[in-house]
């Protein structure tokens, strides 16, 4: 595993374990407990996926040290706002049984998101959080937001995939020093994507599967990846990427794959903002 450090100086594992849409509790706990047998150490969880207490208990059962580890998790658009995201923190914090977080994000860039960025800021300055970040800021909000805040966001975490690579978005997180991260590392399987005929090429030369190929592409794109599986086997097989490396040329051919767009959501469209607000995830 290799890490990178943050702009804050934090370090941070550059591949981690993504729980979204795991909803069942048992199966959660189950999962995360496999992916730190399996040697994750960075864990990625929202309070919008609503299984942070089966986080939570897999890591209290774990006997790894909790300055090995590294959780994430997000506050939801309903709580956004300066003293609404104090207290979603808090209740985050007893679910997942923790006393610091490692990197807490905004969930999506809707609602009162600057008071919610305040609050993160004073969480931070009082140790109760070592990174605050963003998720699914499009370039001209990141950049908003940066120009903006007395603390810099340390992660924006993003899809990108082969087919969705977002090299603008990356131009301007580098700009920044943002940390770029990639949800849906996988693409979450669309356009049969495991079967690409570039992917499956470079694949059989390097006695790999091409999802170690894409987890690879990104890892040299210098984006962290939180792929996710329910199975063991696959746990093992996505962290099995740290002994070899794509050559340019091979880069070079996956970069063509990019459509340019997103099939799974977009966020600069109004009936998008308007559904992720209607989202309530408590009363």
């Amino acid at each position: 595993m290799q890490n990178t450090v943050l702009n804050d100086g934090t370090e941070m594992p550059m591949e981690g374990y993504g729980v979204f849409q795991i909803n069942d509790a048992d199966e959660c706990e189950r999962c995360v407990n496999d992916a730190l047998e399996t040697g994750y150490r960075l864990i990625d969880t929202a309070s919008a996926y609503l299984n942070e207490e089966a986080v939570g208990n897999a890591i209290k059962k774990s006997a790894i040290p909790r300055e090995e580890l590294f959780i994430t998790t997000k506050l939801w658009i309903q709580d956004a706002g300066y003293d609404k995201a104090l207290k979603a923190f808090d209740v985050s914090m007893k679910k997942l049984k923790l006393d610091y977080l490692d990197l807490y994000l905004i969930h999506q860039p809707f609602g009162d998101y600057y008071g919610a960025w305040r609050a993160l800021e004073r969480l931070k300055k009082e140790g109760s959080i070592r990174s605050i970040g963003v998720c699914n800021f499009d370039q001209a909000r990141l950049t908003d937001l940066c120009m903006n805040t007395e603390v810099m966001p340390a992660v924006d975490q993003i899809e990108i995939h082969p087919f969705h690579q977002q090299t603008a978005a990356l131009n301007v997180m580098k700009m920044f020093c943002v940390q770029p991260q990639a949800w849906g590392p996988l693409s979450e399987g669309q356009k049969d994507i495991f079967h690409h005929h570039v992917l499956t090429k470079i694949a059989e030369k390097h006695n790999k599967t091409t999802a170690q190929v894409i987890l690879r592409w990104h890892i040299q794109r210098g984006v962290v990846i939180i792929p996710k599986s329910t199975h063991k086997e696959r746990m093992e097989e996505n962290i099995d990427i740290w002994d070899f490396e794509l050559t340019q040329k091979e880069m070079t051919a996956i970069t063509a794959m990019d459509i340019g767009h997103s099939e799974i959501i977009d966020h600069s469209c109004a009936c998008t903002a308007r559904q992720l607000n209607n989202l309530k995830i408590h009363d």
